[in-house]
């Protein structure tokens, strides 16, 4: 079994997955992920504790996700607080699962090699430019998550030696072709049926509805006759586009930003240059002494490119010949750029230079010289600028005004309406679930349905829609909740209860026939009597688009000419009959291996599931939060 998992996580698509994995971590912030304390334990799984800070990071991550993913929809849900703790949890029951996997990947002595490791880093896109590994990019994206190279490598090796069981175990489970032939053969099948429907209306004159029957109804389900509070909103809305055309600027103001904001339109120079790298986290003499030596080797005239392939610690760019390609201050160490940047000619090589990552020998291959494109070819995208600043200032002051002026004047928004230089706007009455879209944000149906607005009739405050968006809302006027009067909703009951009874008269009548039919009597006449006749339908197919639902479920669960009744949608009842079994044509290999494939990775995700069960079944699992 042990053979069995290491060699299923071995394949080059596993690694795929891998990256998306590590990279999530890396963007969440790993640095911390790694070198941070607990503050406290979510849950203990097995003696090895899960942190408040983990769970807190995981949590925020998806929630992240998700609102970017699902937007105000998600914002509403987020608005329930049982649903934000439902969520929490979530997250908590899926890091206990990771770490029991992370246990049973230890117990199996589960590891992965430096190949491996190295394999992954290159295949990551979001180190790749142009679809190419670039190993400044790759650098840079380790600074910025507060990583050393040797650190982002012990932690993939970690990551990827955890997460080796649960691959393989995807890897291994698999589908006969038999199973996979089956399979085809049920889902292509089809059969012939007839079926006839019969319309709940042509029974609807033998039912009657008593007022006992109705009063009954009207206590039992009382529930469904609770109005909804509704209210009907007066607004204000300000966005920044609405002050724009107001807004003017003068050449002088232009000429100004170009000159205060010039590093935006200046082409900074930048340097290729190549390396030598001697990995040491600290001061070294010995590797110093190395680097020394292989300096010494280039000032004899030896090849850079050669003795990098040779030396370099930096293997991704030693491949390379050392190259880093092009870059601009602010990207490299800064003992690194400052030495890259001091050497005057291509060709020149730096002495042996210490940075946080060890020592390096830098050569000078290209430069590209600083340039600065001109104040006109510019002009129209400064104007843009200059008028948006500037209206997000007067933004900013007729919010502030708004706000005061919405407090101060509580009982209208005709002030706040001046100010804005906006109209004043009413929408229908409607409920919480129904509001219109322009008052459908989670913050304005909060603030709109708090008792504060409904019972004190006061404006309310401003609300944020967006990044310089805003709102200001009264409530014009409202319906309470409450519950309809057996009056209001006695004709609605006479009807749900005729249909009802309706339906039942029909269902009576089709069973019937059905009964009928099992004694193989003729039911021509019954059908005749009610203007009904058989529907014939060849080659019904599991997903029969032109035939109802529950008609096509029907028949796919009879044996041969054998019938079922069964309630259509519509509120109608339908009879039908198997009449034949059609045989299906023969697969060929690639739909056969196809279905095999989708049948094997079912059952991977249903083995995976049930090992996850069977650790949490077999752990000690404390939960604290």
């Amino acid at each position: 079994m042990l053979e069995r998992i290491r060699e299923g996580s071995q394949g080059p698509w596993a690694m795929g997955i891998l990256a998306l994995v590590i990279l999530s971590f890396v963007f969440a912030g790993v640095g911390s992920y790694i070198n941070s304390s607990a503050a406290g334990a979510a849950a203990e799984v097995n003696g090895e504790e899960i942190g408040i800070d983990e769970l807190e990071r995981a949590y925020q991550n998806e929630r992240a996700r998700m609102e970017s993913q699902f937007g105000e929809a998600f914002a509403t849900l987020a608005s329930d607080a049982a649903y934000l703790q439902n969520f929490r949890r979530g997250i908590l029951d899926r890091l206990i699962s990771e770490k029991l996997l992370d246990q049973a990947a230890q117990e199996l002595g589960l590891r992965v090699s430096d190949a491996q490791i190295k394999s992954a880093i290159v295949g990551m896109q979001e180190f790749q430019i142009d679809g190419k590994f670039d190993n400044e990019r790759y650098l840079a994206i380790l600074r910025q998550a507060g990583f050393q190279t040797s650190d982002f490598r012990d932690y993939m090796r970690i990551d990827m030696v955890r997460r080796q069981l649960s691959q393989s175990l995807i890897a291994t489970e698999f589908a006969l072709p038999s199973e996979a032939k089956t399979a085809y053969e049920m889902q292509q099948q089809t059969r012939d049926i007839r079926y006839v429907n019969v319309p709940a209306a042509k029974f609807i004159d033998q039912v009657s509805v008593s007022d006992d029957e109705i009063s009954a109804y009207y206590q039992n389900n009382i529930s469904q006759f609770d109005t909804e509070l509704k209210i009907s909103l007066s607004y204000v809305e300000l966005e920044l586009d609405d002050l724009l055309p107001t807004i003017e600027v003068n050449e002088q103001e232009l000429e100004e930003y170009y000159q205060q904001n010039l590093a935006d339109y200046r082409t900074e120079e930048e340097r290729q240059a190549s390396h030598i790298l001697f990995e040491s986290t600290e001061q070294d003499e010995t590797v110093a002494a190395k680097a020394e030596e292989v300096l010494a080797k280039i000032q004899a005239g030896e090849d850079f490119s050669e003795l990098a392939k040779t030396y370099s610690s930096d293997t991704f760019s030693a491949e390379n010949g050392g190259d880093l390609g092009w870059f601009g201050k602010g990207i490299m160490d800064p003992a690194f750029e400052e030495a890259a940047f001091s050497l005057a000619n291509s060709g020149d090589v730096s002495a042996v230079v210490k940075s946080e990552f060890g020592y390096h020998i830098i050569k000078l291959t290209d430069v590209k010289a600083e340039q600065v494109t001109a104040f006109e070819e510019v002009k129209q995208e400064i104007i843009t600028k200059v008028k948006t600043f500037k209206a997000e200032d007067r933004f900013y002051e007729v919010s502030q005004r708004i706000a005061e002026v919405a407090f101060e004047v509580p009982d209208n928004l005709d002030e706040v309406a001046d100010i804005a230089g906006k109209e004043i706007s009413t929408t229908e009455l409607f409920s919480r679930n129904d509001a219109p879209e322009v008052v459908s944000s989670p913050n304005v149906l909060a603030s709109a349905f708090s008792a504060e607005l409904i019972e004190d009739a006061v404006n309310s405050e401003v609300i944020e829609l967006g990044s310089n968006h805003i709102m200001v809302v009264r409530v014009a006027k409202h319906e309470p909740e409450r519950t309809k009067a057996i009056e209001e909703v006695e004709a609605q009951i006479q009807q749900t209860l005729s249909a009802q009874a309706a339906q039942q008269a029909a269902r009576d009548w089709a069973i019937e026939v059905q009964t009928a039919l099992t004694a193989e009597e003729d039911v021509e006449a019954k059908l005749a009597a009610l203007e009904l006749v058989w529907e014939n339908k060849q080659g019904v197919t599991r997903n029969d688009a032109a035939v109802s639902r529950s008609i096509v479920d029907a028949a796919f669960q009879l044996s041969a000419e054998d019938t079922n009744v069964v309630d259509l949608v519509t509120g109608d009842i339908s009879l039908v009959q198997l009449i034949k079994v059609n045989a299906t044509t023969e697969a060929n290999s690639q739909q056969l291996a196809a279905l095999q494939d989708r049948l094997a990775s079912n059952k991977s995700q249903i083995l995976y599931g049930a090992v996850i069960e069977s650790l949490k079944a077999q752990a000690d699992i404390e939960i604290y939060q």
